[in-house]
């Protein structure tokens, strides 16, 4: 009898030890099983990319159908180079760099034009006499290398400026000691750390690219045109979990931080909170549109498209402007179910 008793009570254990495996490996929304999918950002995970770090860590991936792997950028991690050899499932690149890739005949689309205004500037000090574009002409200008001199020269271009062109690392060393009168800059970063060095913002003149009809805006996110074709539900999930992410973020900033600290302290990169909170302000402003609301998220508008297309053409980086519709992606509501 207690033979029984104990066969019965270890069959009730197996079976309700096994309803909690089934339980706790239930795939999400609808009962289809999650798919894997990987995604590389620009950088390393800073603020810029808090809305896939916070997106992955609150479960909102999980929600619509993915089971994500962030994939860390860097220096040594080209986003573009593991997009097209299948490393990454999603990549974020600029926009310049997604158009020079599709002229060049890469199978690629942007499905998502995350933010919608550009965040490269240029900086000069006041004491420098500096304080319209005009007072540029002849001076000593920093710049990155090639994907960061398409606004740049085009600025140069529409106020007939001629410059003394100096290669910029990414510190702000030589500006602070005055190897440049002009530095190139992001608003949400080197801007921050110009700041952070002592200057006072009514000490600097500060051209915004976007202020000068020369918006390129920069982040979005791209995919194979084997990949879209193949699963475009895969593909408008993606862009759902990301705006949402986003959003979280904008709206849980404190948590969003915390991530992003985190993440940045697994990969042994010095930061500060404060640094990182300004960037995380400064990607609302940019990701969001003007208006403020949250419905024109993703989109990419083909004046801004076409702006960045034909500066490309004129300064001999493509041979001819792909057309929007074979670039760009609308996700519509039908395309995740």
């Amino acid at each position: 009898m207690l033979h029984m008793r104990l066969k019965k009570s270890c069959k009730i254990v197996i079976s309700f030890a096994f309803f909690l495996i089934i339980i706790c490996v239930a795939p999400a929304e609808g009962g289809d099983a999650l798919k894997k999918v990987s995604f590389i950002p620009q950088w390393v995970p800073q603020a810029q990319f808090a809305g896939y770090y916070i997106g992955l860590e609150k479960g909102i991936y999980r929600k619509h159908g993915i089971d994500l792997t962030i994939i860390t950028g860097g220096p040594d991690y080209s986003p573009s180079d593991l997009l097209m050899d299948g490393r990454a499932d999603f990549a974020s690149l600029w926009l310049s760099t997604g158009i020079q890739m599709r002229a060049g005949g890469a199978k690629i689309f942007n499905i998502a034009q995350i933010m919608q205004r550009s965040a490269l500037m240029l900086v000069a000090k006041k004491s420098s006499g500096i304080e319209k574009p005009l007072d540029m002409n002849g001076r000593k200008v920093g710049l990155w290398g090639p994907v960061f001199q398409l606004q740049p020269r085009a600025f140069f271009r529409k106020y007939d400026l001629t410059m003394r062109i100096i290669p910029q690392s990414f510190s702000v060393n030589l500006f602070m000691r005055d190897g440049v009168d002009v530095a190139s800059a992001m608003w949400y970063n080197e801007y921050h750390t110009i700041l952070n060095c002592g200057i006072n913002p009514d000490e600097l003149t500060t051209f915004f690219f976007h202020e000068h009809g020369l918006n390129f805006p920069e982040d979005g996110i791209y995919v194979r045109e084997e990949t879209y074709r193949k699963d475009p539900a895969l593909c408008a999930a993606f862009v759902r979990a990301s705006i949402e992410g986003w959003l979280y973020a904008f709206d849980h900033p404190d948590e969003a931080l915390d991530v992003t600290m985190r993440n940045l302290k697994r990969e042994h990169i010095p930061t500060t909170l404060v640094h990182q909170k300004w960037m995380l302000e400064r990607m609302k402003d940019l990701i969001l549109p003007e208006d403020g609301e949250d419905t024109g998220m993703g989109g990419l508008q083909i004046e801004d498209y076409s702006r960045v297309a034909l500066s490309l053409k004129s300064m001999g980086l493509i041979e001819s402007v792909p057309g929007f519709t074979s670039f760009y992606k609308v996700i519509s509501d039908k395309d995740e179910k």
